[in-house]
């Protein structure tokens, strides 16, 4: 790749215009009927002539067109941008929500390199999870992503694996709970409860209300750090692993370990590489940076595993992640 396309892969000013326009609802804006810089700036609040100055670059990469009477257009491609966009990007560029925040910590990415420590701290004071423990709404973005990132992927979870026959299952760090309804709601003779903080525990029985599944779903207060409720067929740890270190990681998978007992299993749901390599590199330093977390190879999974008395017991892949069952030895 010669100079030129070196210095384009390097660029920040596109992908930075990107997310400002994501976080300032521009799309939503020309939905609306504000076709003009200067009407999109009205209405947001925010300064015409820069807002036309990020549209026209926006413009040459494709996501607007602009008319010879100065009124902008979504692409096709553009249109992701929207809000109501079935994708739903625009939340994830979003540099309000807890993700787009996170993502802007790419920016110390040199001392994460330099120490092996996240960069999260370094650019906001304070470590992520503090972060949004102390921002209600940051919290609920985050839970709100979560979701979504694997909601997608619900429907081949659920009939990957024979969740029914676990009787119960314990959804740990479950968030708002939409991974254990989607099982409730496909086996109705499974029962479930979620592990999570109080935020996300208050969010996730508001779910089992709204899907009807209340009557069989459980949201308790706690720490994967401390000890679960024990005896349950299935633990399932769903995108929660790879936001910790190895140490960490092992922490909680001893404490599924010791809850699950001999006769139930663990259930990790994660992009898993394969046998030694990471599903996403690009994802391995985004869990680096934020979080001092890592992505992991199957293999990687299965040393992991050995640290808390489990062994791979098989692997179920599901689109981009795989349900990776672990038993006690």
């Amino acid at each position: 790749m010669g100079r030129i396309g070196l210095r384009a892969l390097a660029d920040l000013a596109t992908p930075m215009a990107v997310r400002v326009a994501a976080t300032l609802r521009v799309a939503d804006h020309i939905v609306a009927g504000r076709r003009t810089a200067g009407d999109i700036a009205d209405a947001a609040g925010i300064h015409a002539d820069s807002l036309d100055r990020l549209l026209r670059h926006l413009v040459t990469v494709g996501l607007f067109t602009r008319d010879d009477k100065g009124g902008y257009a979504l692409t096709e491609f553009g249109e992701q941008l929207r809000t109501d966009h079935p994708a739903g990007k625009r939340l994830w560029l979003d540099i309000t929500s807890a993700v787009g925040r996170g993502d802007l910590c790419f920016v110390e990415l040199e001392h994460s390199i330099r120490t092996g420590e996240p960069s999260y701290p370094l650019r906001y004071g304070t470590s992520f999870w503090e972060d949004l423990a102390a921002d209600p709404a940051l919290s609920a973005s985050f839970d709100a992503l979560m979701t979504h990132h694997l909601e997608l992927d619900y429907a081949g979870i659920v009939a990957a694996y024979d969740w029914a026959a676990l009787g119960h299952v314990v959804d740990v760090g479950g968030g708002s709970g939409g991974l254990l309804t989607a099982l409730l709601t496909a086996h109705e003779d499974l029962s479930g409860t979620v592990v999570d903080l109080q935020g996300p525990v208050s969010a996730a029985r508001r779910t089992f209300l709204d899907k009807g599944v209340s009557d069989r779903a459980a949201a308790v207060v706690g720490s994967f750090f401390d000890p679960l409720p024990a005896g349950a067929g299935g633990y399932v740890l769903s995108a929660v692993l790879h936001d910790w270190d190895d140490e960490s990681a092992a922490a909680i998978l001893k404490r599924c370990a010791e809850a699950a007992g001999d006769k139930g299993v663990v259930l990790v749901v994660e992009a898993a590489g394969a046998e030694d390599e990471r599903a996403s590199t690009a994802m391995d330093l985004r869990m680096l940076t934020y979080y001092g977390g890592r992505e992991r190879s199957l293999a990687e999974l299965g040393e992991l595993a050995a640290r808390a008395g489990l062994a791979v017991r098989g692997a179920h892949p599901v689109g981009y992640v795989s349900i990776v069952e672990l038993a006690a030895v």
